[in-house]
């Protein structure tokens, strides 16, 4: 992703959020979700830690928690990188020490998103002081 005015990234971080909107709902599309990390679905099913059959109801609660936290993960990082798509390459790919070198995605799939927005905000106050 290339960077616009100042350095900025070109990627606003509410359109994508908003990007991943089943249209006419609130619920996350697993489908959109799956195209923006660049992964099949049977994939998403993985990192997201649900059945590949939930998959097809959008509007399940569980599946929406699940992917909910991935967003949620994806977002706090895309605002500490200032880039969307560094984000999740960070979440996809780069382990975290602190958590035995698995990966945000891995750390999610698990049901440990909230040590993975602990980690975000360490680094966030790292940075900040």
């Amino acid at each position: 992703m290339s960077a616009g005015p100042e350095g900025q990234p070109t990627t606003d971080l509410a359109t994508f959020v908003e990007s991943l909107r089943e249209p006419g709902t609130s619920f996350i599309s697993p489908k959109r979700l799956s195209e923006a990390l660049g992964v099949e679905m049977t994939d998403l099913a993985i990192i997201a830690g649900i059945d590949g059959e939930a998959l097809g109801n959008s509007g399940s609660e569980r599946l929406q928690i699940r992917l909910c936290e991935m967003v949620r993960v994806i977002s706090a990082a895309a605002t500490l990188t200032g880039d969307v798509s560094k984000a999740i390459c960070w979440y996809r790919n780069e382990p975290i020490a602190g958590y035995d070198h698995k990966t945000a995605a891995e750390l999610v799939a698990a049901g440990h998103a909230g040590a993975v927005m602990a980690h975000l905000h360490d680094l966030e106050n790292g940075a900040n002081g």
